[in-house]
């Protein structure tokens, strides 16, 4: 990574990479729990959700996997149109505008947030609906900002892949297992995170979904604050 060119380091974007997993897995959490039995971010599992409502004609389970699959899309597509706007190519690495892009998906995670505790808890289907297109949005545009990082297969929110180059690594050789290390950690923190959400819906319900809005206001100040102190 290259420090002189307003881009975060690379070891700074590797712990960055485990809050974002962490919010992925609490995000998951919630929206498995509360809202319809889907996934925000996992759109495999949401594929299998559309088809299994096919085939027994249950329209709600239907409606909520496809809508997830369409706002994770948009968000992806939302997100790599700010990664590279103004710019020919798109680099990797983050820089400001993925300071930026993070901001973005805090927001649409503190609308989540925000929407829950303004109605209890307990928000009627059309809720539920907004709520699952801010969460899915939310993933899709934090999968292109992790594949953005600059680190190799750095995805936090689709983790099967990660899974598969750590078991490889292990049964690989020792320089291959040298190189586990941000995989593995990822894996443990999308499942930390998970399990926080869980049961902060638990013991807390109406502030389960401020955790990862807490994660990626973490993650967004740090990279803006980082990338303009070096652009000045």
């Amino acid at each position: 990574m290259d420090h002189g060119s307003g881009l975060v380091p690379g070891r700074l974007v590797s712990w960055l990479l485990l809050l974002l997993a962490a919010a992925a897995g609490a995000v998951d959490a919630f929206c498995l729990m509360r809202l319809g039995g889907v996934f925000a971010g996992v759109i495999t599992g949401n594929l299998v959700h559309v088809g299994r409502a096919v085939a027994t004609r249950d329209g709600e389970l239907a409606l909520a996997a496809a809508v997830a699959v369409v706002g994770y899309a948009a968000g992806v597509a939302a997100a790599n149109v700010g990664l590279r706007c103004g710019r020919p190519h798109r680099g990797s690495g983050w820089g400001r505008r993925a300071g930026a892009v993070a901001a973005g998906e805090c927001l649409l995670l503190a609308g989540v947030a925000v929407t829950w505790a303004v109605t209890g808890g307990r928000p009627g289907e059309d809720v539920v609906v907004v709520l699952l297109v801010l969460s899915s949005l939310a993933m899709g545009v934090q999968s292109a900002l992790s594949l953005g990082s600059g680190m190799l297969a750095a995805s936090t929110t689709f983790l099967t892949g990660t899974l598969t180059g750590v078991v490889g690594a292990f049964t690989g050789t020792p320089s291959e297992r040298a190189g586990v290390a941000g995989g593995l950690a990822r894996l443990t923190a999308l499942l930390c995170g998970a399990a926080a959400g869980a049961l902060l819906l638990h013991l807390a319900p109406l502030y389960a979904p401020s955790f990862p809005v807490v994660l990626l206001g973490a993650v967004a100040a740090t990279v803006l604050t980082f990338t303009l102190r070096r652009e000045s």
